[in-house]
C-alpha cells in the first residue's frame, strides 16, 4: 500500500441470504421449486482512496453503494475480499487496534432523526462517545461538546435540546458533530444531504468542505445525485448493481463520461444553460440483485449492448490516464 493511500478495498463482495422457513422447506420437500433467497448487494469491488481526498460514490438506489459504505465503516462484514485501513486488514484487527480503527472511520447517515436517540439531549449524544472512549476527561466534556457544536455551525446553547426540536439541516449538523467528536480521519457520508432542501444542501456541503480542510479529513461521499457529488468530490466512482463501472477525476468524468450508464447519469444533471434540452431517461428498471443479469449487468438497459455484453463480464480497466471503465465498447474503439 503506497503511503498516500488511507483505504484500500480489494475484491469486496456482500451477499445477504434468507434461509427457508418451515413452510417453505415443507413445500420444497413436496416438490415445489423453492430455493433460499440471496441478494448480491456488492459484487467484487476494488477501490483505493487517497489520504485527504473526497471520493464520490454514485448510482441508483439499490446499486449497493450504501452497503459498500457500511462495510468501510465496519458496520457490515464483507462476504468476500478485504478492506485495509492504513495498510492493515480491518477484519484482522483485535483489541485496542480494532477499537482505534473503528473510531477513526465514522459514518454519517442519511436520516439523522432515525440515527439520533430521541431520548437524549444533543450535548449527551455528541459527548457520549468521547467520554466513554477516554478521548476527553469527564470534566472537560461540556466545553468539548460546545466547541464541536460551534465548529458545525450550531449555537452551543442548543445542546440542551432534543433531536425533535431541531430542523432537518440542524439535525444533519448534529450527526456531523457526533462523528467529529471522536476525532476521526475518515468519514463515510451516506446520502447525508439527500433529505434536505436544496438551499440547505448547499450549506451542509459547504460545511463538509470547511471541515475537510480544518480537520484534514478524507471522505467517501455516497449519493444517488451526481450533481451533488460533482461539487464536492475530487474523484467519482460510478456503481451499478453491485459493480463499479467507471472511476475518474470528477471534472474529467463529468465532461467526458465513458460508460453508457455514466453518460446517462451525466445527461440528467440540471444546468443553467438556456434553450431546449432533450432528456433521455434510462429505459427499463434496475434488475433485481437477487437475480442479476449475466455478463454486463447494464446490458438489458444499454442502447449499445451486443452479444458479448450478454455473456462476458467487462473488466474495469484504464481507458485513459486516471480513468477506469468497464465496458466492452472500449475494446472496439481500441
Amino acid at each position: 500500500m503506497t503511503p498516500d493511500l488511507i483505504l484500500q478495498i480489494d475484491g469486496v463482495s456482500k451477499r445477504f441470504s434468507k434461509d427457508l422457513d418451515i413452510a417453505e422447506r415443507t413445500a420444497r420437500t413436496l416438490g415445489a421449486k423453492i430455493a433460499p433467497v440471496t441478494v448480491h448487494a456488492v459484487d467484487g469491488v476494488s477501490l483505493s482512496i487517497r489520504r485527504g481526498e473526497v471520493l464520490g460514490l454514485v448510482g441508483e438506489s439499490g446499486c449497493g453503494k450504501s452497503t459498500l459504505g457500511r462495510m468501510v465503516a465496519g458496520l457490515t462484514t464483507p462476504s468476500e475480499g478485504k478492506i485495509r485501513y492504513n495498510g492493515q486488514d480491518v477484519a484482522g484487527l483485535k483489541g485496542a487496534a480494532a477499537r482505534d480503527a473503528a473510531l477513526k472511520i465514522q459514518m454519517i447517515f442519511q436520516d439523522p432523526m432515525s440515527s439520533l436517540n430521541p431520548r437524549m439531549r444533543v450535548r449527551d449524544i455528541v459527548g457520549e462517545a468521547p467520554r466513554v472512549h477516554g478521548i476527553v476527561s469527564r470534566d472537560r466534556v461540556p466545553s468539548y461538546v460546545e466547541d464541536i457544536l460551534q465548529q458545525v455551525g450550531l449555537d452551543p446553547s442548543t445542546g440542551k435540546r432534543y433531536p425533535h426540536q431541531f430542523s432537518g439541516g440542524q439535525r444533519a449538523r448534529v450527526g456531523i458533530a457526533r462523528a467529529l467528536a471522536v476525532r476521526p480521519d475518515f468519514l463515510v457520508c451516506d446520502e447525508s444531504v439527500a433529505a434536505l432542501d436544496v438551499s440547505i444542501q448547499a450549506q451542509v456541503l459547504n460545511l463538509f468542505v470547511k471541515l475537510r480542510e480544518e480537520f484534514e479529513l478524507t471522505y467517501l461521499f455516497v449519493s444517488h445525485d451526481l450533481g451533488v457529488v460533482e461539487h464536492i468530490s475530487d474523484r467519482i466512482a460510478v456503481m451499478y448493481l453491485g459493480r463499479l463501472v467507471e472511476l475518474g477525476e470528477a471534472e474529467d468524468l463529468i465532461a467526458r463520461p465513458n460508460h453508457p450508464y455514466t453518460q446517462a447519469l451525466v445527461s440528467e444533471i440540471p444546468t443553467f444553460e438556456t434553450g431546449k434540452k432533450t432528456y433521455r431517461a434510462i429505459t427499463g428498471g434496475l434488475p433485481s440483485p437477487m437475480n442479476p443479469p449475466k455478463g454486463c449487468h447494464f446490458h438489458p438497459r444499454c442502447p449499445h449492448a451486443h452479444d458479448r455484453c450478454r455473456v462476458e463480464i467487462p473488466t474495469l480497466r484504464e481507458v485513459a490516464p486516471g480513468r477506469l471503465s468497464a465496458c466492452h465498447l472500449n475494446d472496439r474503439a481500441a
